[in-house]
């Protein structure tokens, strides 16, 4: 049975006053209002138009309620091949090596077998949970079913200060579905990078390779590359865990398990490239610790220990390793000029998923019949805001393939999207 902790007992060790949480809270500031929740620093509000509302992430002043965190277990792994087929199996698993000293995170740039951006579709996981050793676990009430990397914007956005994003949403027999939602104009953008972006992107790939293998290297045997980058080849875990009150169904993609793989998460390895922080320079250091909130929940989210972090010169040559263990994070920034505390996420995440599914049952309870599809835009200093769709975006969302919102029909028709 999986183990619960408090976010509290998640961090015995970094128990957070009153002033260092004032210190840690996000920038956004948001006064005291009729909208507000208590205890979160969370305001609500509805514009005039119907189906319109908005919500502001924490205030400075917000001190974070503790809120139960069910360590995640996992139900289930599968692997894409390069065919990028998905298959239930370990194919894809890799094991950590240590990668040679000054490894060229550039070698074999022009092999780059690079998988065509494309939309943050959720069907994969809708595939792994509706394998029969999920089953129990999707039968659970109130379950919150998304990628890993959708979690990780919602929880990091009270610290969020450059990135926007965009979610569908939906909400289907009191399962909520998250979506990241990707524009045409989006993804040409991301397919369309400058060759610097293109190479400082594969410099994260290579040292995946460089510090992977098919088998646990032997005592003595010489470091070597690990292969060909190919995008399309990955090894994914899937695990349940809860939030507050809120259980959770996410997947995620897994860089490699150090010498054995369990069948849980315990021995997986999260893998990250940085440039070198400069001596006594405190921009590099503030830019690094702010890297590390999302270093830190991509992976929490999944239960991932253990981050290696490949520090780089500008030229892409490795310069140093430095582990981290993923509980002892939070610890490292507290007082530091990029302080953040996980507690202030947690807390906040709990509360949106709460109320972004209050949106969707009173949609439901204004309009029965109706499959209604919620977006949700977030922007820095602005919030999350909210609207349903009307029927011209729901195709763009479907984009002409065979869905009800953004839910693959053989989602809904065999019985696990739909009531039982």
């Amino acid at each position: 049975m999986a183990q619960k902790r408090t976010v509290h007992d998640a961090f015995s060790e970094e128990e957070i006053d009153e002033e260092a949480s004032k210190r840690f809270a996000p920038k956004q500031r948001v006064s005291d209002s009729p909208g507000a929740h208590p205890g979160t620093g969370i305001t609500t509000n509805k514009n005039n138009d119907e189906g319109k509302f908005k919500l502001m992430p924490p205030s400075r002043e917000s001190k974070p309620s503790s809120v139960e965190f069910q360590k995640p277990y996992q139900l289930i792994s599968f692997s894409y091949t390069p065919e990028r087929r998905l298959v239930f199996d370990d194919s894809a698993l890799r094991y950590w090596v240590e990668p040679p000293r000054h490894a060229d995170l550039g070698h074999r740039f022009s092999h780059w077998i690079r998988r065509p951006e494309e939309r943050g579709r959720i069907d994969s996981l809708l595939e792994a949970i509706s394998q029969p050793r999920c089953e129990e676990a999707r039968k659970k009430q109130g379950l919150v079913v998304c990628w890993r990397g959708v979690l990780c914007k919602i929880l990091v956005a009270p610290y969020e200060e450059q990135d926007s994003w965009d979610l569908n949403v939906m909400l289907i027999n009191d399962i909520l579905y998250f979506e990241e939602h990707v524009s045409d104009e989006r993804l040409r953008e991301k397919e369309d990078m400058n060759p610097r972006q293109r190479e400082q992107t594969y410099y994260g790939y290579s040292f995946e390779s460089w510090c992977t293998a098919e088998r646990p290297r032997q005592p003595g045997e010489t470091p070597r590359w690990g292969g060909d980058v190919d995008t399309n080849v990955q090894w994914c875990s899937v695990v349940k865990g809860k939030l507050g009150t809120h259980r959770l169904l996410i997947g995620g993609e897994v860089d490699c398990v150090r010498d054995t793989y369990t069948g849980q998460p315990d021995t997986f390895v999260e893998l990250k490239t940085s440039i070198s922080i400069r001596h006594g320079n405190l921009n590099d250091e503030l830019r690094f610790e702010k890297k590390l909130l999302k270093f830190y929940f991509q992976s929490f989210l999944l239960g991932v220990p253990e981050i290696v972090v490949g520090f780089r010169n500008p030229r892409g040559q490795l310069q140093t390793l430095q582990p981290f263990k993923t509980l002892q994070i939070p610890r490292m920034v507290r007082g530091k000029q990029g302080e953040w505390n996980p507690n202030v996420c947690l807390s906040w995440g709990q509360s949106f998923i709460t109320k972004v599914k209050q949106w969707m049952e009173d949609a439901d309870n204004v309009k029965t019949g109706t499959t209604h599809v919620g977006r949700l835009r977030f922007s820095p200093r602005g919030g999350v805001h909210f609207h349903l769709l009307n029927d011209l975006e729901k195709e763009e969302v479907q984009n002409g393939d065979d869905r009800e919102g953004f839910l693959p029909r053989w989602y809904m028709n065999d019985g696990v999207g739909s009531s039982s």
